[in-house]
């Protein structure tokens, strides 16, 4: 048996354990473990999951809320060569019932308020809050000492969101994800002094992956919340517990709008990410007007590439307001046509990727796999325009931009354009079948106080050529979207088509 290089996801925190044994590495509600407990628990977890007749390659679903528990469950399957498969835990049914299924889970781990949704015929693990749970029994559990995986061993299948098609399992390896953890590092000026809360769905890549594990990897104290709760939260920044926070647009969206957003004492929060879906730029001003001091980080990529691929730091803002920035350490891009060709700077184009942060495929699909992994490139779906000087901008999914009348419009511009309106809350822009313009623009908007339908075209006209005006406007009480923030234009489209 060859050495273990200790490329490995596991291997992250061991070294962070053996380098400061002592420093707090988590806390979660009334517990905290150092980072010398932390890695023990790792390891008489990871024997645990062998224990139940599992082998290395094995695929283990992750069903659970947030917790210090789903931290080391995914930490366990890394260290035991295990496959680690994190489901929403929004899903139920046969959306529950297709991902168990199609990663071929033999286990689930879950929590024992969500293990009744799964299909009676699976096997299942408590996380938590139980006698039989994976943390009640670390205490007689012996510490798995087996070999290494291998770098190239898969880690973790993790599934896209699904916002255009059927979710796919991007088949991530412990090299992949180590790669992406040091990308994130330089990129995002990660240190051990930041004090990050992490309160999205550590299922989602973005928190696990360019924050939770980054962090753990420079020896940071980790806060991990249930949930995004703005109470919370600024409690946690009012009491100097708390200095930097990830959140998609929606959430800032959410903590922007709070009556108490302007009375609060938020100067002590010194970093602040947002990524996960495009952030208007009207509200990222309006942050940035209260919040002068506070740095902004523009994080883009998505699920295939582990999942950072630029960024836009704080001051690099100026300018620049709509950019996703440039590309981080390992990661290389470029702007193409339809047949593959680099396009000119400052033109509209499909933004492709090679990089070793990248995943091995899909998961049991080959012909998609095949389709996303072109000559030698990936391609992410996403139009994107480069300038002269190494910045992207993305401009829509190249499903969502609309045809209307024959010309192409970029939702997220007539999105921009609605956001300047004091009365609109939040926006989604979409295409929907028309006998004359093959696609009308529509806006779908939540209010925030009186508008009309026809104030709001008017003041897109007064933004925009009016050709990519809305030609209707639909009020709605909440937009859909995923857990991790991005809004479901598919379904919006198929909701309102079919009304």
């Amino acid at each position: 048996m060859t050495p273990g290089h200790g490329s490995t996801v596991d291997g992250v925190l061991r070294r962070s354990a053996r380098r400061t044994p002592a420093r707090v590495a988590v806390e979660y509600r009334d517990r905290t473990w150092t980072y010398e407990e932390l890695d023990e628990a790792v390891s008489r977890a990871a024997g645990v999951l062998l224990g139940q007749g599992l082998v290395p390659g094995d695929r283990v679903g992750a069903y659970g809320h947030n917790s210090d528990a789903y931290l080391v469950a995914f930490l366990a399957c890394a260290r035991a060569g295990l496959v680690h498969v994190p489901v929403n835990q929004n899903l139920t049914g046969d959306d529950l019932a297709y991902l168990v299924g199609q990663s071929g889970s033999t286990l689930v781990l879950t929590d024992p308020d969500l293990a009744g949704r799964l299909p009676d015929a699976v096997r299942t693990l408590p996380l938590r809050d139980a006698d039989d749970s994976l943390l009640a029994l670390l205490a007689d559990a012996p510490a798995h000492d087996g070999p290494e995986p291998r770098g190239e061993d898969l880690v973790q299948l993790l599934y896209t969101s699904g916002t255009t098609a059927e979710p796919k399992g991007a088949m991530m390896t412990h090299r992949a994800l180590v790669h992406e953890y040091l990308s994130a590092i330089t990129a995002l000026d990660l240190s051990a002094g930041d004090r990050p809360a992490h309160s999205l769905p550590l299922y989602h890549s973005a928190q696990m992956h360019v924050f939770l594990l980054p962090y753990l990897a420079v020896g940071a104290t980790n806060v991990i919340l249930d949930a995004p709760d703005g109470d919370r939260l600024f409690d946690l920044i009012e009491a100097g517990r708390v200095d930097s926070l990830f959140a998609p647009p929606t959430v800032w969206i959410g903590l922007a709008n709070r009556p108490d957003f302007d009375s609060r004492d938020l100067g002590g929060l010194r970093k602040a990410y947002y990524g996960a879906s495009i952030m208007p730029v009207p509200v990222l001003e309006r942050l940035r007007e209260r919040l002068p001091k506070l740095a902004f980080y523009n994080c883009f990529g998505q699920s295939e590439i582990g999942p950072l691929a630029t960024v836009l730091a704080p001051d690099e803002h100026k300018g620049r307001m709509d950019s996703c920035g440039r590309t981080v350490l390992f990661v290389d891009a470029r702007v193409v046509d339809e047949n593959g060709a680099d396009v000119p700077d400052g033109t509209a184009g499909e933004i492709v990727y090679r990089s070793p942060q990248l995943c091995e495929g899909y998961w049991d699909k080959p012909e998609e796999t095949a389709e996303a992994f072109r000559d030698g490139w990936f391609h992410s779906g996403d139009l994107a325009v480069r300038d002269a000087h190494g910045y992207f901008t993305i401009v829509d999914r190249v499903k969502d931009v609309i045809n209307s009348g024959g010309v192409l419009v970029a939702s997220r511009q007539v999105e921009d354009a609605l956001y300047t309106h004091e009365a609109v809350a939040e926006a989604a822009v979409i295409g929907l079948p028309d006998e004359k313009w093959i696609e009308a623009v529509t806006a779908v908007v939540v209010p925030r106080g009186e508008v009309t339908e026809d104030e709001l075209v008017a003041h897109a006209r007064e933004k925009l050529p009016a050709f990519k005006a809305p030609k209707r406007v639909v009020f709605v009480e909440a937009l859909p979207r995923n857990a991790s923030g991005k809004i479901l234009k598919r379904e919006l489209r198929d909701r309102l088509s079919d009304g």
